[in-house]
């Protein structure tokens, strides 16, 4: 199964909105073939574990990070293929939460007179899908907050001056990142400020660039953006307000820009909230969001940062640079979010440390000690 998880994580950032699964088949004790969802959600991990396993499946133990599935889509059943190869058992990591499958595969497993064992590193493989389990939950993407400053939490000098605070093995792992994940998010003033291609450029992962989403209220960001003059090429959306320009939203559109509307705020900004719904309704599963600090502290507010990777360099620029987020209204210790950290490494002559958000923000959080 750990192999199975393995070769899963391949296809993290390139499957959704079908989430990315594993299949290891072993006979007689020895690999014969493995196998993992492709592009798009096609074909499914066992389907490409069967096809490159051929007569050897047959008499075979199939390890399935997710239950197979039991319904006709676009392509057969899973379930019907591991029984037509003559698999004799199913190991499955953990079921299935889309209620067309959800406990019917591995039902339709041993209906077929498959043996069946479900719960086999459980836990590692609904982290590794923690997207499409949470857009199964609530309706929503994964939101990872990637934030990359100095060791005071600045993200740029008083200036504005930003490039580069984090040194080039952090911006590597930056676009390692950017890779595994379905889509990146940034606000408006990232891009008027940086004018960025929010790509995967590392050699080899090119083709790999997210779907890139802008959040802009107003469109007030420049039609001759980067974002915009590749959006043809790599996928670009912008969440804006329904009263947005409708000559800017042409403009945007006629350059391959898709437009996602969110209802306003009482701030009169986009409803990240409903925002993350819609995007959850078009099949995102993992959002990597990388600036800048107002958005940062906007997502935070509404309790949508699921987890936060943060690449920390060695030095200081002072409680006049710009803070990697702003603020979002915590009153007291009590009320702050909760993270707990799963790693820190040195990257090159950086830190890059991972969190998961335990408790999210609580406007209403009382200070206990004067409860």
């Amino acid at each position: 199964m750990i192999a199975a998880l393995g070769v899963a994580r391949r296809g993290l950032g390139r499957v959704w909105p079908n989430p990315a699964v594993g299949c290891v088949i072993v006979r007689d004790g020895r690999v014969v073939a493995r196998g993992w969802t492709r592009e798009g959600g096609r074909p499914h991990a066992e389907t490409e574990a069967l096809r490159r396993a051929g007569d050897l499946a047959a008499g075979s133990t199939a390890y399935v990070t997710l239950e197979p599935c039991a319904h006709h889509g676009e392509t057969p059943p899973c379930c019907e293929a591991l029984a037509r190869a003559g698999v004799e058992r199913t190991v499955i990591a953990c079921l299935d939460p889309d209620p067309r499958v959800d406990g019917a595969g591995a039902g339709a497993l041993r209906a077929a007179g498959i043996a069946v064992d479900v719960g086999v590193r459980a836990d590692a493989a609904r982290e590794l899908n923690a997207g499409y389990f949470l857009r199964a939950a609530e309706g929503r993407p994964l939101v990872t907050l990637k934030l990359a400053s100095s060791v005071d939490g600045r993200i740029a000098t008083r200036t504005g001056h930003s490039r580069w605070i984090t040194g080039e093995a952090a911006r590597a792992q930056a676009h390692a990142l950017r890779a595994r994940h379905d889509a990146i998010l940034v606000g408006a003033g990232t891009v008027i400020a940086d004018d960025p291609r929010l790509t995967c450029r590392l050699p080899g992962l090119e083709k790999r660039s997210p779907t890139r989403i802008v959040v802009d209220g107003r469109l007030s960001f420049p039609l001759t953006a980067r974002v915009v003059a590749s959006a043809l090429t790599v996928p670009t959306w912008v969440i804006t307000l329904p009263d947005a320009d409708a000559g800017r939203r042409k403009a945007l559109a006629d350059s391959g820009v898709e437009i996602v509307e969110a209802a306003p705020d009482s701030a009169g900004r986009p409803d990240l909230r409903q925002a993350m719904k819609g995007l959850g309704s078009l099949g995102l599963t993992r959002i990597l969001v990388e600036g800048g600090g107002r958005v940062a502290g906007s997502l935070i507010r509404d309790g949508l940062v699921d987890r936060v990777v943060w690449f920390r360099a060695p030095s200081l620029l002072g409680g006049d640079g710009a803070p990697a987020i702003a603020g979002f209204g915590v009153e007291t210790v009590a009320g702050a979010p909760a993270l707990r950290r799963v790693e820190s490494t040195a990257v090159g002559g950086d830190v890059m440390e991972s969190y998961v958000v335990e408790r999210p923000f609580d406007a209403g959080g009382r200070d206990p000690e004067r409860a």
